[in-house]
């Protein structure tokens, strides 16, 4: 209690102005250099963290008192994405994998066994790669995207991905340490995490103390509930943290916030605009383990706050660099291909004890479908595709029954195309021009994700700036604004034309000084189930990626990882998949052997 205590205390120092001059100054945010070496090495001299004797390694990244035995700040997981498997199969235990989905989850889990010798086909129902990450062209080159995908900096396992792919530093775009928000009529507020260098906790509670999105009263609840949360356990022992985080999945962010004395007006102006980014759902109903897993994450980290966004279109910068990579090392690919069945062997019970191959449609030559052997199957699907996929009897094990319980989270994506720069907000003649050359992220307004509490759209980004490439950035053309509708639900039965008109004109309440401008282009995409709702009590639910059925394996980021359901937790999702085929790869290969000369 003392600890809490002393945390609450300290963040009214930052409140009233006083200079935290006990804390040693950090090393700026920055995932520039690998890791090198376990955990344990390249230790300097403690450094204070919130008054915690920590250290810093080789890396320039804080390191966390106690164990991480999720993994969640293991930097050290970047070098394991980066480098792959290392795991090099004999001859006799390459196996024929079919893997059902071809999202992050699907083609990262396919990198893994393809690189340790797997003969790998992936079969994807939509004609286009990426599941919920995917993007596409429209018939007028338009790059169309189902989402606002923004990288954090505790994106270990993606960012070893990137690594690996050699598109780290050409992919991705570093924004300012700045989560900005905007209230109706142009006003900027946020969280402004920049303090000159100093590290995590401490540029935190100066970017709550200091933001122009609460006042006084609520800013000191704010504290008062943050300086009494597991956060504060977080920089003594993590994990001891992170226990008392997953107890908290059976009620809602809301409940606990507002439990420790935080205020309805925090919740309203700074918390649900968050939770609506995280989970497309608010904080009445998101899991409040779901939220302080990311404040957990923020509070230890420096860069874990730290924004990117992609260069241009998720299907330049990270699909095709995967399928390029997939292909060189044999990895077949079909779109528009769905999964008609997955055909299996009984027990007396009728439960299932082992998967033989695919039902699948448009298999060619004037056939309607294919079946296609394999001796194992991953499922890399989101929540809605795997209660689709699954034959009815698979329910006979409580794993499979337990998915039923989840679902997933409508959404709608609005992209506005303008003949000016809609985020300038303070010169006219900057925001009307588009005859100067604004290429590589130049032109004028707001380069990074934008929240706000004032429209149904709860973060948006101007991709002509933050993401100038894929023709995101047009000469003579201005702002690309893509919004993300949430909560959805009321969205689903609308017209796309009417979202897109209440739409912008929320965009013109939040900026005034664009409503001289002209909106030129619009597109709208429809999600009915997006992300699994992270609701509480659904944790539990949550399948692992081995299931009881031997060659049989799921994917995907509604599947456990310690994390949300995320690029990341797709990732490290397919990474868990992939080490649990690998392990399990010597008793799957002899059991197919035997088969065979049984067959035989």
């Amino acid at each position: 209690m003392m600890k809490a205590s002393a945390m609450a205390l300290l963040g009214a120092a930052v409140l009233a102005g006083q200079q935290a001059s006990a804390f040693v100054v950090g090393v700026p945010p920055s995932l520039t250099r690998l890791p090198s070496g376990p955990p344990s090495s390249s230790a300097v001299a403690p450094r204070m963290v919130a008054g915690v004797a920590g250290t810093v390694g080789a890396t320039g990244i804080e390191r966390i008192k106690g164990t991480d035995k999720e993994g969640l700040l293991d930097v050290n997981r970047i070098d394991r994405a980066r480098k792959g498997p290392e795991i090099k199969l004999p001859e006799d235990q390459k196996l024929k994998v079919g893997v059902i989905g071809g999202g992050l989850a699907g083609m990262i889990t396919s990198m893994d066994l393809a690189e340790a010798g797997h003969e790998v086909e992936i079969f994807e129902a939509r004609p286009f790669m990426g599941g919920k990450v995917g993007s596409w062209k429209d018939k007028d080159g338009n790059h169309i995207e189902m989402g606002l995908h923004v990288f954090f900096g505790c994106y270990y396992n993606f960012f070893g991905i990137f690594r690996r792919l050699g598109i780290f530093d050409s992919a991705l775009r570093l924004k300012d340490h700045n989560h900005q928000f905007l209230k109706q009529g142009g006003e900027l507020g946020g969280l402004d995490f920049r303090m000159g260098g100093i590290g995590a906790p401490i540029n935190g509670l100066k970017a709550f103390a200091t933001t122009g999105q609460l006042g006084i009263f609520d800013k000191l609840a704010n504290a008062l509930a943050l300086g009494t949360s597991p956060i504060v356990k977080a920089l003594f022992n993590f994990d001891w943290a992170m226990e008392d985080v997953r107890a908290l999945d059976s009620m809602t962010f809301s409940e606990w916030f507002e439990g420790k004395g935080g205020s309805r007006g925090s919740i309203e102006r700074l918390w649900d605009p968050i939770a609506y980014a995280l989970g497309f759902i608010d904080c009445d109903n998101i899991s409040a383990r779901c939220m302080l897993t990311i404040f957990q994450l923020f509070a230890i980290r420096s860069e874990a706050s730290v924004l990117r966004m992609l260069e241009g279109s998720p299907d330049d910068f990270i699909h095709q660099p995967i399928l390029k990579y997939l292909g060189e090392r044999g990895v077949k690919h079909h779109t528009s291909r769905r999964i008609l069945d997955i055909k299996h062997e009984v027990d007396a019970d009728g439960k299932p004890t082992h998967v033989n191959g695919l039902v699948v449609t448009g298999g060619g030559g004037g056939k309607d479908q294919q079946y296609k052997e394999f001796d194992l199957v991953i499922a890399a699907t989101d929540v809605p595709g795997i209660k689709k996929l699954l034959p009815e009897n698979f329910r006979k094990y409580e794993m499979f029954d337990n998915i039923y319980k989840l679902d997933g989270v409508p959404v709608a994506t609005v992209q506005l195309r303008f003949d000016g720069w809609v985020t300038e907000l303070n010169d006219k003649d900057k925001r009307n021009d588009v005859a100067s050359d604004y290429s590589g992220g130049k032109a004028p307004g707001l380069d990074n994700l934008l929240y706000t509490a004032d429209a149904e759209f709860s973060c948006f980004a101007d991709l002509a700036l933050t993401s100038p490439s894929s023709d995101y950035y047009k000469p003579g053309e201005g702002s690309l604004l893509q919004c993300v509708m949430t909560p959805g639900d009321k969205w689903m039965p609308r017209s796309t034309d009417d979202i897109a008109a209440v739409c912008l004109k929320q965009v013109l309440e939040l900026f005034p000084s664009a409503r001289e401008l002209n909106c030129t282009w619009t597109n709208v995409v429809k999600l009915g189930q997006s992300l699994y709702r992270e609701g509480p009590g659904l944790d539990q639910y949550r399948p692992d990626q081995r299931t009881p059925i031997p060659n049989f394996f799921m994917a995907g980021s509604y599947t456990y990882q310690d994390y949300i359901d995320s690029m990341e937790g797709a990732t490290k999702s397919a990474l868990l998949c992939a080490d649990r085929v690998l392990e399990d790869t010597p008793a799957l290969a002899k059991a197919a052997k035997e088969r065979k000369a049984v067959a035989a």
